[in-house]
């Protein structure tokens, strides 16, 4: 049988994979990740029902993107899965405004995405570089690409353009949003919690080394801080966030920086990296008495609370706050700070249920739900690639 789905989720330092059984829903095969491909590689296979738990290393040395996918296709292959696969799921970052649903990766869509490079260079060539070596590893599975812009798509047009003149908006110069796949896999939780209010007027704060917030009204998004590419908004790992245009152009005019030295300046070497000048990992900084990291985290939260009073005026007030990704999940005091600036919203945190494994970490006192929802951009890539069957079908 070839009816099981391969979700792939590349990025610069990591590749994520999950592979799902289809029954009446999605179920759990396997779900694993090659992490810190950069530095010191390993494979982690996470305990499912059909297979256990693995940690290794895959040497001491960086790896490139197709030295993880062949660890993970080894894998895939050891355990008897690849036969099982009839479709592979990939989360790509931009979509453009071509793309706003799971899409079949042809030839063409395909050229279209490598002209988005630009707009995410961390990201997209990684992206499709994934893509190619899925097709060759399973020339028969259907490629589908799943956009982390798709769930912003559909934003109030207000939302998306600048101050910039009307034809460059009409030409694609507008603002898109990111995160989109893990802000649709929470938007469904607060589904299942709430029914179709889905949270009401809801700020959900997606802070990994890639940060932003998405304002969300019954599940749908309404406003969010990252715009025309990824560098936009929070202070993140080592990625800038919002900064004046001005200093740009200082920086290409009167100290020369070439494009490629401002690319790799905003995009590598700043945020909380570039802020501390140590570390861009927050539980490093966080274990750092060092003056600079306490800096970098304050900053953090700084633009965090400040961005939440601008997605709450937005929203016409805020009723649910949800902290995901990997900050958001694992960084209680990081939570706790956050709340406290959100404080004059009626967010009042249970300092005990804050540090529990609770959904719900809000006081029984708080006018805001809180809550603490794990990402899944897996299985939001495959639920994509259900509803994209039941379209072609129904």
């Amino acid at each position: 049988m070839s009816d099981a789905i391969l979700v792939l989720n590349g990025g610069s330092s990591s590749l994520k994979f999950a592979l799902f059984q289809r029954r009446e829903e999605l179920h759990l095969l396997v779900r694993g990740s090659v992490s810190s491909i950069g530095s010191h590689p390993r494979l982690h296979i996470a305990s499912t029902a059909f297979s256990p738990e693995i940690d290794r290393s895959l040497g001491d040395g960086p790896i490139d993107i197709a030295k993880a996918f062949e660890a993970v296709a080894s894998f895939l292959a050891g355990h008897g899965f690849l036969h099982q696969i009839g479709k592979v799921g990939h989360r790509i970052v931009h979509g453009g405004r071509e793309f706003a649903r799971a899409t079949r990766l042809d030839q063409r869509t395909l050229d279209v995405l490598h002209g988005f490079e630009p707009l995410a260079p961390i990201h997209q060539s990684i992206n499709l570089e994934i893509v190619d070596l899925a097709s060759h590893l399973l020339p028969e599975a259907e490629q589908v690409g799943c956009f982390d812009t798709a769930f912003h798509a559909a934003r109030p047009q207000l939302a998306k353009i600048y101050g910039v003149p009307h034809e460059m908006s009409e030409q694609g110069i507008v603002s898109y949003g990111f995160h989109g796949l893990n802000y649709s896999h929470v938007a469904a939780k607060l589904h299942d919690r709430y029914g179709a209010v889905a949270g009401g007027r809801a700020i959900v704060a997606h802070l990994g080394s890639g940060a932003s917030l998405c304002a969300m009204k019954a599940g749908a998004s309404l406003a969010t801080t990252m715009g025309f590419s990824t560098l936009d908004g929070l202070v993140m790992s080592t990625r800038c966030g919002a900064i004046d245009p001005g200093v740009l152009l200082h920086l290409l005019q009167d100290r020369k920086l070439s494009p490629e030295e401002l690319t790799t300046l905003l995009y590598e070497q700043s945020g909380l990296l570039g802020v501390s000048g140590i570390s861009g990992d927050m539980q490093t900084l966080l274990a750092s008495k060092d003056l600079a990291a306490a800096r970098a985290v304050d900053l953090f939260v700084y633009r965090i609370g400040r961005e939440i009073g601008s997605l709450a005026a937005a929203l016409g007030g805020l009723d649910t706050l949800v902290f995901t990704a990997g900050i958001g999940e694992h960084a209680p005091q990081i939570r706790q700070r956050i709340c406290e600036a959100a404080g004059w919203l009626g967010v009042m945190l249970d300092d005990d249920l804050n540090r529990s494994r609770e959904e719900l970490v809000s006081a029984a006192s708080s006018r805001v739900d809180v809550l603490v929802i794990p990402a899944d951009e897996e299985r939001a890539v495959a639920m994509e690639l259900l509803n994209l069957e039941t379209s072609v079908t129904g």
